[in-house]
């Protein structure tokens, strides 16, 4: 989806016209009309403020143009497994359960590991494939990556 259609279908969703989401956003009822028709799209500090306002991610604004993964544990993320800083904004780079309110849940990889192991092996994955592949792709990501 492309942003002037999320932008459209926000707008519709809270029932506001061209001019209520501009006095909400600080614009003005072009600036609307303009994102709508696709001539421009809002600037990074509107982003943000509409992130806020309609509680959606800058990634879901812009039509979700990257794939993102919690760069802690590798989960595939959309708005509602994002991860919020204290103010209450997203952090589009980790999930809610690895990072929350500024604060990291495993103080190690080693601790998130024996998590995962814990909770994701079954009759289809035993412990010993879901340890080698979690201890293969945790450290590419960027939380656990060392500088070198």
């Amino acid at each position: 989806m492309e942003t002037k259609d999320v932008i459209v279908n926000l707008r519709k969703k809270y029932g506001l016209t061209q001019d209520e989401m501009a006095e909400k956003l600080y614009v003005t009822r072009q600036a609307v009309s303009r994102w709508e028709n696709g001539d421009t799209i809002p600037n990074t500090e509107t982003l943000k403020l509409m992130s806020k306002v309609f509680d959606v991610s800058i990634n879901t604004l812009l039509g979700q143009p990257k794939t993102l993964i919690c760069q802690c544990c590798g989960m595939p993320l959309d708005d509602s497994l994002l991860s919020r800083e204290p103010d209450g904004t997203f952090n589009e780079d980790y999930c809610k359960w690895c990072y929350t309110d500024g604060t990291f849940t495993y103080e190690s990889m080693e601790q998130l590991l024996d998590f995962l192991v814990s909770h994701m092996s079954n009759g289809k994955c035993p412990p010993e494939q879901v340890e080698a592949y979690y201890a293969q792709l945790l450290p590419q990501l960027g939380h656990w990556k060392t500088e070198k």
